[in-house]
C-alpha cells in the first residue's frame, strides 16, 4: 500500500481492537495487584528512609514510565529526580550521591546502559531498587529490592512493542508513590507547596492578606458622613460599597450600590441623609490570614459581592471583592 493510499476504516473491528487492548492492560494491572507482598513493603520501607533523592533511570520505552514515575514521587512528597540510562554512562552519573536511592526499570533486565551504571552507584554507596519483567535478569539480581512487573502478554498484537508491561510499570510506580504519601501523612496542603501554579495551590495557599485591598484603596467613611461624601468614597474606590467604620476604625455597617437604590425608594431625596440611615449594621467579615477560598465560601453561601477583612481586634485592615478572587483565580 502506497503512503498516499486511503485507508479503509472498520468501526467495528477498531472498537473491538481498543476494547482487546484495554482488557488485556486492565487484566495486566490486576494480576500486579494480586502479587504485590514483601518486596513492595521493603521497597516502600527503603523509599522512605533514602536521605537523598529517588534516582529514577531507564532508556526508551522504560525511560518514558520512569520519568513520569520520578515526576509523581516528587509531587507527592518524595524527592525524586530522572536521569536518563544513556547520559549517566557519559558524565550524569555524577548527579548521584551515595544517600541517593536509584530506582532502575527495564522490562527486559538486561539493559546495557543501566548494568554498567548500577555497579558504580552501588560503590558510591546509593541503595538500588529495580522494576523488571524478568526476576531472573541481571538488573533484578543486582537489586537490593526487585519488584516483578512481568505480564502474560503486550497488548500488540505481535506481543512486541511495550504496551501492557510499561502499564504495569507505570501502576507499580504510581502505587509506590502512593505507599509512601499516606506513609508520610502527606496531605492536601503539602500537595498544594507542591503544585502552587495550580488551581488547588491557588486555593490552599492564597490567603486573604495576599488578595485585599488595603491602606487608601480600601473605601471607607464614618457613619455621620453624608450622601455627597459617601457617593464619592465608593465611586473614587471603584467596589461598589464602602465600609462604614468609627472612630476607633471598627467596621460597624456596609453601605453598597443596592443600599442606595433601597435608600432612594425609602425616602425619595436622599441629599440630606447620613450613610447611617441606608448602612447594613454589622458586615460579613473575615480574618487576613484565612484561605482566600474560606472568604469565597463565605461569599457564595451569602450571596455577597464583598467582604469586609478586620484584625484580631475587631479593626478594618482590608476589603474584599468577589472579582479580587477571581482575578486571583481562587474562584
Amino acid at each position: 500500500m502506497s503512503a498516499s493510499s486511503p485507508i479503509a476504516i472498520d468501526a467495528q473491528a477498531i472498537l473491538a481492537s481498543a476494547r482487546r487492548t484495554l482488557e488485556i492492560e486492565a487484566d495486566a494491572v490486576r494480576a500486579l495487584a494480586q502479587r504485590q507482598g514483601a518486596p513492595f513493603v521493603a521497597a516502600v520501607e527503603r523509599l522512605l528512609a533514602c536521605r537523598g533523592r529517588v534516582v529514577v533511570s531507564g532508556i526508551g520505552k522504560s525511560g518514558h514510565i520512569a520519568r513520569k514515575i520520578a515526576a509523581t514521587l516528587a509531587s507527592t512528597g518524595t524527592p525524586a529526580f530522572f536521569v536518563h540510562a544513556a547520559e549517566a554512562v557519559h558524565g550524569d552519573l555524577g548527579m548521584i550521591t551515595a544517600q541517593d536511592l536509584v530506582l532502575a526499570l527495564s522490562h527486559s533486565g538486561t539493559t546495557e546502559e543501566l548494568l554498567t551504571i548500577l555497579p558504580l552507584a552501588r560503590r558510591m554507596g546509593a541503595g538500588i531498587l529495580a522494576m523488571t519483567g524478568n526476576p531472573g535478569s541481571p538488573l533484578a539480581r543486582l537489586a537490593d529490592v526487585h519488584l516483578d512487573t512481568s505480564v502474560a502478554r503486550e497488548a500488540c498484537p505481535l506481543n512486541l512493542a511495550p504496551t501492557a508491561s510499561s502499564t504495569s510499570a507505570l501502576a507499580l510506580g504510581d502505587a509506590l508513590a502512593v505507599a509512601c504519601l499516606q506513609a508520610r501523612g502527606f496531605g492536601s496542603e503539602d500537595f498544594a507547596r507542591s503544585h502552587p501554579g495550580g488551581a488547588l495551590g491557588r486555593r490552599l495557599l492564597t490567603h486573604v492578606r495576599d488578595i485585599m485591598r488595603a491602606g487608601e484603596r480600601i473605601p471607607k467613611v464614618h457613619a455621620d458622613a453624608g450622601m455627597n461624601e459617601t457617593l464619592a468614597e465608593m465611586s473614587a474606590k471603584g467596589m461598589g460599597m464602602t465600609v462604614v467604620v468609627d472612630d476607633e476604625n471598627h467596621a460597624v455597617g456596609i453601605f453598597t450600590d443596592g443600599d442606595v437604590r433601597r435608600l432612594i425608594a425609602r425616602v425619595g431625596d436622599i441629599r440630606q441623609c447620613t450613610v447611617r440611615d441606608g448602612m447594613s449594621p454589622q458586615p460579613r467579615s473575615i480574618g487576613p490570614d484565612a484561605l482566600a477560598a474560606q472568604a469565597a465560601a463565605i461569599m457564595d453561601e451569602g450571596r455577597l459581592n464583598h467582604l469586609v477583612v478586620l484584625d484580631a481586634q475587631a479593626r478594618l485592615v482590608g476589603a474584599l471583592h468577589m472579582h479580587d478572587l477571581m482575578a486571583a483565580k481562587v474562584v
